[in-house]
């Protein structure tokens, strides 16, 4: 399986439907009582495309983006406009956003993530798909300037730094952030006539581990 470091236009994924989906297994005891149980670490999310097409340039470029991955075959970046950016909608991205780990004095790789909070309970996503010229860096409360002492690998979203974070620094990053996604099928059927009559194609989209 491959995958095409490119993002689905954003104008088209703009209106699109989805969000994330969990796989919950729950068997119902003779008493009455449930046990349940999730084989998945991770949500994984569900889209579909054909809900921001607009106009027939739009299916035009949909068919090429699909013909290019070769369908199922190839991932790619989906925006999703929900849940993009580390901080939350009402405020602006800082390099204090998200909490990566804390410094040993031995580690130099740290992986970009996203807490989602509620409550006592904070569920970690990993972000392997981060937009490269949006990331920003804190040790602490210090902002970082950007390339200096540290990079980014924009293809798994792994920041590395020249010297490790001395002991109990607080490693910390702002962001925003694609999904890589794969087309959930291959085949796609539009009707031009259908299409100006508002009704619009299914394109499924669904998450990947990349």
């Amino acid at each position: 399986m491959g995958f095409h470091e490119i993002r689905f236009p954003a104008n088209l994924s703009f209106g699109s439907l989805g969000g994330p989906e969990r796989r919950t297994e729950v068997v119902t005891l003779t008493n009455g009582h449930e046990e349940r149980n999730s084989p998945w670490a991770q949500s994984r999310r569900r889209y579909d495309a054909g809900l921001g097409l607009r106009r027939l340039d739009d299916v035009e470029a949909l068919i090429a983006f699909f013909e290019a991955r070769r369908g199922r075959l190839h991932g790619f970046r989906w925006k999703d406009w929900a849940d993009y950016r580390s901080a939350p909608a009402s405020r602006p991205v800082t390099a204090t956003d998200q909490l990566l780990g804390m410094g040993d004095g031995v580690q130099r790789a740290f992986a970009l993530r996203k807490g989602y909070r509620s409550g006592a309970q904070v569920e970690w996503r990993a972000i392997t798909k981060p937009v490269a010229d949006t990331v920003m860096v804190a040790l602490g409360a210090d902002l970082m300037a950007d390339g200096k002492g540290w990079a980014l690998d924009a293809t798994t979203g792994v920041i590395r730094f020249d010297t490790p974070p001395g002991k109990g620094a607080e490693v910390r990053a702002g962001f925003e952030f694609d999904v890589p996604v794969r087309f959930d099928t291959d085949l796609i059927q539009v009707s031009v006539a259908s299409f100006r009559a508002g009704d619009l194609p299914r394109v499924p989209v669904v998450e990947i581990r990349a």
